[in-house]
């Protein structure tokens, strides 16, 4: 059997369940009651059978009725639910939105973003993912990512992107707060050579930046180094060894100063280190959703002020 119910004759019924009487079920419907009447009949010939008895002192649900009360007022409540949402998502105060990012910017500007949405809009969904620009740039490209804080690389096509120019990332040299070089007023590239390094796979922008800074004042690269992208496991090793690691700035900001202070230090170098820059991108062909669009807003604020929470 084939049933269809329109929203209107589902509130009758729950409305002649929960008042036991015709009459107000009517009132509460803004029907009359010859009208109400009818709606019922109709609903119990499609239904094909009685819903209600009629007894002298109310409408008393029959065992088929009881089910499909039940049903109706899920659907009532989905029907609810779903013009809710469809309104917070007009209204930029709900739905999913998937972004992803650089370590730096996720730290700097996503996170203060991401505070002022959930202010806003506390039952937005979102997902962050912290990547490298090239994992970042195809989820982007494959639709499945609003938004990304990347770096544009040579083998995707730029046109595809709306490209808004964010920032470089400086390079933090991180290392335990007890390590014998944690306290020197400033360090020379030629003091970390012997040191131990941990650092993320070759071709990695803070890596490659970090190593053409050695060459900068002629110096080879490190020896000793411990290959990772996990950032977790780089900030494990550091508070285990006397190893270095180079990082985004936010990264070790967010560390090393108040109120995380982690146990770690910054050294002092005599020349700032700096990755290429990275910039907001989305995609051309596929409009932002209200909530999306107003979280981009925001990073985009964040970063002119300075990351500033």
């Amino acid at each position: 059997m084939q049933l269809t119910l329109k929203p209107a004759q589902l509130r009758l019924i729950v409305e002649v369940a929960e008042s036991g009487q015709l009459q107000m079920a009517a009132a509460a419907t803004s029907m009359t009651q010859p009208a109400a009447s009818r709606m019922l009949a109709e609903i119990e010939r499609a239904v094909g059978a009685p819903l209600f008895l009629r007894q002298p002192k109310g409408m008393e649900l029959t065992e088929i009725g009881a089910v499909m009360v039940r049903r109706a007022r899920a659907m009532l409540r989905e029907m609810r639910s779903m013009a809710a949402e469809v309104q917070a998502l007009r209204e930029g105060q709900g739905g999913a939105v998937r972004v992803g990012a650089v370590t730096g910017p996720a730290v700097g500007y996503l996170v203060p973003a991401i505070r002022a949405i959930k202010r806003e809009a506390p039952d937005a969904e979102i997902t962050v993912d912290v990547l490298p620009s090239r994992d970042l740039l195809r989820q982007l490209t494959a639709g499945e990512m609003d938004f990304a804080l990347a770096r544009v690389l040579p083998d995707f096509d730029s046109r595809e992107f709306e490209i808004h120019p964010m920032r470089d990332e400086k390079v933090a040299l991180l290392v335990r707060a007890g390590h014998p070089l944690a306290r020197a007023p400033r360090v020379t590239f030629t003091e970390l050579t012997d040191y131990e390094w941990i650092m993320q796979e070759r071709g990695a922008p803070i890596r490659e930046a970090t190593l053409e800074a050695f060459g900068a004042v002629g110096l080879a690269e490190p020896g000793n180094i411990v290959n990772s992208p996990s950032l977790l496991l780089m900030i494990a090793y550091l508070s285990r060894s006397d190893a270095i690691a180079g990082m985004s700035e936010e990264v070790a900001q967010l560390l090393t100063q108040p109120p995380v202070s982690a146990g770690f230090a910054v050294l002092t170098m005599p020349r700032e280190v700096r990755v290429s820059p990275y910039y907001m991108l989305n995609l051309r062909r596929r409009p932002l959703s209200p909530v999306a669009a107003r979280l981009r807003e925001l990073v985009i604020a964040h970063s002119e002020a300075g990351g500033t929470p």
